[in-house]
């Protein structure tokens, strides 16, 4: 009896972390599955590695995503961190792009020197 209370306080941390850590990891990784699974041609998408893009082709577990007109990827599915609500996009005629000169340019300011 006594050996099982001296146990009692290694399971409750066990227990707690698997409440804390273990299982809403868990649930995010089936999540992202889910979304993986549902993309369709046309969905637009955020990568993992930062890439905004529009789904163009599907295949079993690659993608093509078009990143620029013209200009299709191939990526895996598991690279997709998830798919941007239409609120969020910006069209890039509609975006405030900062104007460059060429003063701006890396060429023109080694010339300087």
């Amino acid at each position: 009896m006594k050996d099982l209370l001296s146990l009692l306080p290694i399971i409750a941390i066990f227990l707690i972390f698997w409440l804390l850590v273990i299982r809403p990891a868990s649930r995010r990784q089936k999540e992202m599955r889910q979304v993986q699974q549902e993309l369709q041609v046309g969905d637009e998408i955020i990568t993992n590695s930062g890439i905004f893009g529009t789904v163009a082709r599907l295949e079993d577990d690659k993608l093509g995503i078009e990143i620029a007109n013209g200009l299709v990827v191939m990526m895996a599915r598991g690279a997709v961190a998830g798919v941007v609500p239409a609120a969020g996009r910006v069209e890039l005629e509609d975006a405030d792009l900062p104007e460059t000169t060429d003063q701006d340019a890396p060429e023109t300011r080694e010339q300087e020197k």
